[in-house]
C-alpha cells in the first residue's frame, strides 16, 4: 500500500516537490474543499464547564495551527471536550473515595483501641468491613466508568485523526495523465 500523499503545506514548507505548480495549485484546491470553510464554534454547554472550555482552547489553538479549525470538526471536538470533562469529574471522584477510605483506616484503629469489649469490637469490625467493600465496590465502579470515558477519547482521537489522513488520501497523488491527442490519432483510434 501506498503511503498518503505529502498535504500543499509540507511541500511548499520542503520547497523542493516534483510536482508542477499547476498540480499543486489543484492538489491545494482539492484539500481546500475537503473543509467547509465555516470556523468552528464552542458549543454552550462546553463554553460553560471550565474543564471542558480549558480542552476546547488548547484543541482550537492546535487545529488553528493545522488549518483545520472548521466546523467539520465541530461536533467532535465539542463532544471530545466533553468526554474529557467528565474523565476530571470520575478522577477526582476517585481520589475522594480513595482518601475517604484512608481516613476510614485510621479512624477505625483508633476506635478499636478504646473499646474494651470483644462484642463491640467485633460488631464494629463486621460494619468497618462492610463499609469499606461499599466503598471500594464504589472505586471499582468509577474506574470501569473512567476506563470507559479513557476509551472513547481514545477512539475519538483516532478517528479523528483518520478523517484528516482519510481526507488528504482522498486527493490524488498525480493528475490523471490525458491521453495525447497526436500519439491516439497516429494510432488511428
Amino acid at each position: 500500500m501506498s503511503r498518503p500523499p505529502k498535504p500543499v503545506a509540507v511541500l511548499k514548507a520542503e520547497g523542493k516537490s516534483h510536482r508542477t505548480k499547476e498540480e499543486i495549485e489543484k492538489r491545494e484546491k482539492a484539500e481546500e474543499g475537503t473543509l467547509s470553510g465555516v470556523s468552528l464554534k464552542e458549543r454552550p454547554e462546553v463554553k460553560n464547564n471550565a474543564v471542558a472550555h480549558k480542552e476546547f482552547l488548547r484543541l482550537s489553538k492546535i487545529l488553528r495551527n493545522l488549518d483545520k479549525f472548521d466546523a467539520v470538526y465541530e461536533p467532535v471536538i465539542n463532544r471530545y471536550c466533553l468526554i474529557q470533562s467528565e474523565c476530571t469529574d470520575l478522577e477526582e471522584q476517585k481520589v475522594y473515595y480513595y482518601n475517604l477510605t484512608k481516613v476510614l483506616k485510621e479512624s477505625f484503629k483508633s476506635v478499636i483501641d478504646e473499646i474494651e469489649s470483644a462484642e463491640e469490637c467485633a460488631v464494629l469490625l463486621i460494619e468497618h468491613s462492610k463499609e469499606m467493600a461499599r466503598l471500594q465496590a464504589g472505586i471499582l465502579k468509577l474506574d470501569a466508568a473512567l476506563q470507559t470515558k479513557r476509551r472513547m477519547l481514545f477512539d475519538i482521537e483516532r478517528e479523528n485523526i483518520m478523517t484528516i489522513a482519510a481526507a488528504l488520501r482522498s486527493i490524488p497523488k498525480q493528475e490523471e495523465k490525458s491521453e495525447d491527442p497526436l500519439l491516439k490519432a497516429l494510432m488511428g483510434s
